[in-house]
């Protein structure tokens, strides 16, 4: 994923405000991803200002599987929202209050990172689905942030040992 994230990185015109982030879920399960979009851009960017997006899942180290902008298919479930000004992620699940992320996966589990990889921050949880599977087990609080990496070649830094 390093390497992913450095050549998209490095891919991007010289106008573009791009940004690594991370996840880190229950039982072992973790994302890494990108984000850009148009530079100077300000407040809340949504999924139709970004230009760059691909998430990439794992569970414990291991990669389960990845999506992007690329892979959007008609109907693909894509809500997002980025605080350019922050840096940061709305998060606490709540559409109403702007705080509802679901990339390559829905919160009623119907489209669910179907293929590849699936985020959805939604009220109940933040999780993960793979190749249309819900992974109940990587949940955690809706209201956990998502990091933004000062460090775009190693977005979640050194894990804790367990």
């Amino acid at each position: 994923m390093i390497r992913v994230v450095a050549l998209i990185l490095l891919a991007q015109p010289a106008t573009a405000e791009t940004y690594a982030f991370c996840w880190v879920g229950a039982a072992g399960y973790t994302m890494e991803g990108v984000i850009g979009y148009p530079d100077g851009a300000s407040g809340i960017v949504t999924e139709a200002d970004v230009t760059t997006f691909a998430i990439t899942g794992y569970r414990d180290g291991v990669p389960l599987g990845s999506w992007s902008l690329a892979d959007r298919a008609l109907g693909t479930t894509f809500e997002l929202r980025f605080d350019a000004d922050r840096l940061a992620f709305p998060t606490g699940g709540s559409r109403a209050g702007g705080t509802y992320q679901a990339w390559n996966a829905d919160g009623e589990v119907e489209n669910c990172g179907d293929p590849g990889f699936g985020f959805n921050g939604g009220n109940n949880a933040q999780d993960v689905c793979v190749d249309g599977t819900f992974i109940e087990a990587s949940g955690i609080a809706p209201d956990t942030p998502l990091t933004v990496a000062p460090d775009p070649s190693n977005p979640c830094g050194p894990l804790p040992l367990s």
